[in-house]
């Protein structure tokens, strides 16, 4: 554990042992305990745990994870810093403020390591911490999030009579929806992952130990499409608070074209976080921020509302931080 500094009161430390995280109230799994422990027993992570402390009391915490990422074909290897959302607090704490903080220590923590890059994404507002990250060095690349809400309708009412109709053809398909209960399954659902994302330079490929510990979690949950015994389709989802989120989703659809195992994989999660009363179903990563991608144009299919948003990104390179920056200034 490493103690960073004492800011109008606040002392704010960075945790780096699972043992020694104190107790702290969390109602969000991507800045939980739960998920600190998965991440300090999966090769190639770090966790830290940022801890704001008032009068002694932990009054905020934010998790964030270093990721040794590397790959053969292009052949590249460096860390990446990530952090999804601005962390948890405590009420009458001003959150601005004390996230200004967190940041600035997690930042020159993250330097320290040789980080290449740091990403924050997943903030509850656009410009929540506009600026503290600016003051910090961090450039806004402008993003896309969608999620459906379903706590008003159910989710086929949100969708257009085409979708429906195609909807309607996937459901009678041959394809069997299953959740991941078993090691063939896990394995086949992994395989696929791993092919699917082999060649795609940003996305990251979790090691196959972190789905493992997930999947022993009450927050995530993995599901597979199956065309007889063999997957075709598959995705992971997190569950936190009220929300559902799609955080990976991976598909054969240029093998069968004609059957759409990924829509009948989002049709299926949306359907089940609707019947268990979640409010909302967020999809994680939508495509790059592309005029038009056809990831997002594929999810917006589904009735969902398309969001403007910030991700935030600094690289410890100076120079290259500056023209990154000037290239996506506002």
């Amino acid at each position: 554990m490493s103690i960073d500094r004492m800011t109008d009161n606040y002392h704010i430390e960075i945790v780096t042992k699972s043992a020694e995280l104190p107790p702290m109230s969390t109602r969000e799994f991507f800045h939980s305990p739960e998920l600190f422990r998965i991440l300090e027993q999966t090769r190639g992570q770090q966790p830290y745990m940022v801890v704001a402390r008032k009068d002694g009391q932990v009054v905020a915490h934010l998790l964030a994870m270093l990721r040794r990422r590397g790959s053969l074909m292009p052949p590249y290897l460096f860390t990446q810093g990530r952090i999804y959302g601005e962390g948890e607090y405590e009420e009458n704490v001003d959150r601005e403020w004390v996230f200004s903080l967190m940041i600035n220590a997690i930042t020159r923590k993250l330097r320290r390591k040789m980080c290449l890059y740091i990403e924050v994404s997943e903030l509850s507002q656009k410009m929540f911490g506009y600026k503290a990250l600016r003051r910090h060095n961090y450039f806004p690349v402008h993003w896309s999030a969608i999620h459906n809400s379903l706590h008003s309708k159910a989710p086929e009412e949100r969708l257009s009579e085409k979708m429906k109709e195609r909807v309607q053809r996937v459901e009678s398909n041959a394809l069997v929806f299953t959740e991941v209960k078993n090691l063939a399954d896990f394995h086949g659902f992994y395989r696929l992952f791993r092919r699917f994302f082999s060649l795609k330079v940003r996305r990251y490929m979790p090691p196959e130990e972190y789905f493992q510990l997930l999947m022993q979690s009450s927050h995530c949950r993995l599901f597979v499409v199956k065309l007889q015994e063999k997957i075709v389709g598959g995705c992971a989802c997190i569950y936190s608070g009220t929300d559902a989120n799609l955080w990976m989703m991976a598909s054969k659809r240029k093998s069968y074209p004609t059957l759409h195992p990924g829509t009948r994989t989002i049709w299926e999660v949306m359907n089940l976080a609707h019947r268990e009363g979640y409010a909302h179903f967020r999809f994680l990563d939508v495509g790059l921020p592309f005029r038009k991608t056809p990831m997002r144009e594929f999810i917006l299919r589904f009735g969902g509302k398309e969001v403007s948003t910030y991700r935030w990104f600094r690289f410890s390179l100076p120079w290259l931080n500056r023209i990154i920056g000037w290239f996506y200034r506002d």
